[in-house]
């Protein structure tokens, strides 16, 4: 390779490290639990059987059934745009040089655990992936939170995009 070519290749690797980190650690609040079920009422017996009073002809029956509403189109997740993001987490102030470094490091050994899982070796396998994925975007996000706020928001909203790019061999050598 080129000086140029092994620069370009090098920054993408550091992008994409910086942007795995960074994929947002959305903290989601767990399902609320159903609301409890009233106790059967208990069965009455009745001394002597009565007879059933003359009614006039019954109507048909009204259906109680509930129709569901039908449910809201999901807006379309905005394009994964994972070199802006990569640029822009570089460029931010919020994040010093070392820790950009470091991070760099946390990404290269992440994405180095899933060429392994691409490749065969066990383990790790994408449920043990998932962990360290996510503990990576917690840190990059904690240090974005308060000095760039919209950047977080960008990385948290591309968070399961980011992960299906990793998670998928084809998606993930077109990236690198």
């Amino acid at each position: 390779m080129d000086h140029r070519a092994t620069d370009r290749y090098q920054s993408l690797k550091l992008a994409f490290a910086i942007l795995l980190l960074a994929a947002g650690c959305k903290v989601v609040p767990p399902p609320a639990p159903p609301p409890p079920t009233p106790p059967p009422e208990p069965e009455r017996k009745e001394a002597a059987p009565r007879a059933p009073p003359k009614a006039a002809p019954a109507a048909p029956p009204k259906s109680t059934a509930v129709v569901p509403a039908p449910a809201a189109p999901r807006a379309a997740a905005p394009a994964l745009d994972l070199r802006s993001l990569e640029q822009r987490l570089k460029d931010t102030n919020a994040i010093g040089v070392l820790t950009k470094l470091s991070l760099k490091n946390q990404v290269d050994d992440l994405v180095a655990q899933f060429r392994a899982f691409h490749d065969g070796r066990q383990p790790p396998t994408l449920t043990e992936l998932r962990r360290p994925y996510e503990l990576l975007l917690m840190k990059v996000l904690s240090l974005l939170q308060d000095s760039d706020p919209a950047l977080a928001k960008e990385i948290n909203a591309s968070r399961e995009a980011i992960w299906s790019v990793l998670s998928d061999r084809n998606k993930l050598s077109q990236f690198l």
